[in-house]
């Protein structure tokens, strides 16, 4: 069954219509003979101008992102670069609402991981601020996401749905949560026995004889990446299968104007906001699952709004057919969000591809605050604040978790305090520990974020850090195991984008980039405490139950055994910052130089 529209949407509101996505300076090309090209040309003449608001991975990043987390990069002509502040609900809802006016064909749509691995004023509620916060920004439909599982089929069904919550209740006192005005698709999420999709496939946005079809999936390898209980009975199909199944459908119904709203991405060549993925020049474009998947979708689909990989890009990549199809990703935390135009051909019932634009813009933050949102926001906090605001250690300065590098100081910080916890006999007795990078949500930043004062670690923060509340576990793993681990970072499943564990001190060991695949992993540099790891001998290392179960692409870590379940990885962090820093005596950021890179 297709979602078509929302019963809880207000009467008079307009679904608006998306149709593709472009980039910037790309397919630039004329309008067809007779084409308006009026901006918000109402439903006059054979071409009608539609707007496509589109962004992906907000992870209930209602307040501003701090530190690293909350900055974009611009390039400017010259190749200087400056870095903008940039994110919030409160600046992201009026830039939309800008961003609308004088469209009268406008939809806003969303490829995933909308909830989870949120900060804690979203999070400590399951989420349910972030979906009211989406529905007052006017979010039309979005593809479900890996983390949009965090807490299992039936949270999702929840967070669809609404009701509150089952073991917490409501949080509000008289408020039931109403769930999301909007439809989550996901078309190649089915149930293993009835081949059924759980949530709806496809969502049609009809307006004024526009119909406009969105295919929602999320990335196939979503069962790696999630806790395997929540999942339990569901199967993740491929995507590419999957829109072109769908596609045809819509087409027998009608519908030949088709989004695909996909929860997998890709990785451009530069890290700016605005760079032209189109550019000819020597290893410039894009790579990653995306460009696979783009070059065989369907041609009947005419753009592709993706997420996962927190980029940002704008680009064309040929169909099938080898013509230019767009694709598009808005980075991630609400920083961005882009502006496609489209002309949708009332005689053809299709997008001309030749006339689309796109565009990635940034939510600065020298707007007006949207008052709504502010006051959702105002409303959540004092809920959380008992919680939030209390001080959970001390830092000397920023403690960063940059994007773009192997080795992570607030990683390092991590793995030293699942160490710590889990060493003791009765805890475990871990020699080691191993931390999964995508765990690390936002790095700790000095200046105080409210009246704690700068160099106070607050819950909050802490939270913000690690959302997911995952048990830490200790195990038995073989030394020709444990450099079975580090080979798994970079090849297999991680080969085409690496996952660089974050290790505890005194595990060291050289990562050649010179080299491919497994061959990274320089073997016998494999040292703890500077004694080389012996294959044969059994060694006891602490991580979190997302990694035992063999997440992220490391199928060796399943084979673990003696495991012992100790307290969440929350709590192991905070005790380790209450243990190492006072007021007097903050923590330092830990130093670098446990993993060698040769390049």
């Amino acid at each position: 069954m297709a979602a078509t529209s929302k019963k809880k949407r207000t009467a008079g509101r307009i679904l608006a219509v998306g149709a593709g996505l472009a980039t910037v300076g790309a397919l630039v090309a004329a309008l067809p003979a007779g084409a308006s090209g009026t901006k918000g040309d109402g439903n006059r003449g054979r071409y009608v101008d539609v707007q496509l608001l589109s962004f992906n991975d907000l992870h209930g990043n209602l307040e501003p992102p701090t530190g690293s987390a909350g900055r974009v990069t611009h390039t400017h002509p010259d190749g200087t670069t400056r870095t903008i502040d940039a994110g919030g609900v409160e600046y992201l809802a009026t830039h939309l609402r800008q961003a609308r006016e004088g469209n009268r064909y406008s939809i806003t749509a969303a490829a995933g991981d909308m909830v989870g691995a949120s900060p804690l004023v979203s999070g400590l509620f399951h989420d349910e601020p972030t979906i009211e916060a989406l529905n007052r920004l006017k979010l039309d439909v979005t593809s479900v996401g890996n983390h949009e599982f965090d807490e299992g089929a039936k949270e999702l069904a929840r967070i669809q749905n609404g009701g509150c919550h089952p073991t917490e209740g409501c949080f509000e006192k008289g408020k039931r949560f109403r769930g999301a005005d909007f439809p989550y698709l996901a078309a190649n999420v089915t149930n293993e026995k009835s081949g059924k999709p759980l949530l709806d496939p496809y969502f049609i946005w009809e307006h004024k004889g526009v119909r406009i079809g969105f295919i929602g999936v999320t990335l196939e390898g979503t069962a790696n990446i999630v806790s395997a209980e929540g999942i339990k009975g569901l199967k993740f199909g491929d995507e590419v299968e999957t829109i072109n199944k769908y596609t045809k459908i819509l087409e027998r119904k009608g519908v030949k104007s088709i989004v695909a709203l996909l929860h997998e991405g890709g990785a451009p060549a530069s890290g700016s906001y605005n760079y032209d993925c189109d550019s000819p020049g020597p290893g410039d474009g894009i790579s990653g699952p995306i460009v696979d998947i783009a070059k065989n979708v369907s041609p009947q689909v005419d753009a592709l709004v993706t997420g996962h990989t927190h980029q940002a890009y704008a680009c064309t990549i040929p169909d099938p057919a080898g013509k230019p199809r767009t694709v598009t990703s808005a980075a991630s935390f609400g920083k961005l969000y882009t502006d496609t135009t489209l002309t949708y051909d009332r005689r053809s019932k299709d997008i001309v591809r030749t006339a689309v634009s796109s565009a990635n813009h940034v939510v600065t933050r020298d707007v007006p605050k949207a008052e709504d949102m502010t006051r959702l926001i105002t409303r959540w906090n004092a809920l959380a604040a008992p919680i939030a605001s209390r001080p959970v250690g001390y830092i000397s300065g920023d403690v960063d978790n940059p994007a773009d590098a192997p080795e992570k100081p607030l990683g390092n910080l991590i793995a030293d305090a699942q160490l710590e916890g889990m060493a003791p006999a009765d805890k475990g007795g871990a020699q080691l520990a191993l931390m999964n990078p995508g765990g690390v949500r936002a790095p700790l930043v000095h200046k105080a974020s409210g009246a704690e004062g700068d160099g106070v670690v607050t819950y909050g923060e802490a939270y913000t850090v690690q959302p997911f509340t995952n048990m830490m576990t200790a195990v038995d793993l073989t030394g020709a195991q444990l450099i079975t681990t580090l080979q798994q970072q970079v090849s297999g499943a991680n080969q085409a984008a690496p996952k660089i564990l974050q290790v505890s001190k005194g595990f060291t060991y050289t990562l050649d980039l010179t080299k491919t695949g497994a061959d990274r992993i320089v073997t016998s540099s494999v040292k703890l405490n500077g004694a080389a790891i012996d294959p044969s001998k059994t060694y006891r290392v602490a991580m979190n139950e997302f990694l035992a179960g063999g997440g992220d692409g490391f199928a060796v870590l399943k084979e673990h055994k003696n495991k012992l379940v100790g307290g969440s990885d929350l709590d192991v962090f905070t005790a380790y910052l209450a243990a190492h820093s006072t007021p007097a005596a903050p923590l330092a950021p830990p130093a670098t130089g446990r993993i060698t890179v040769v390049k």
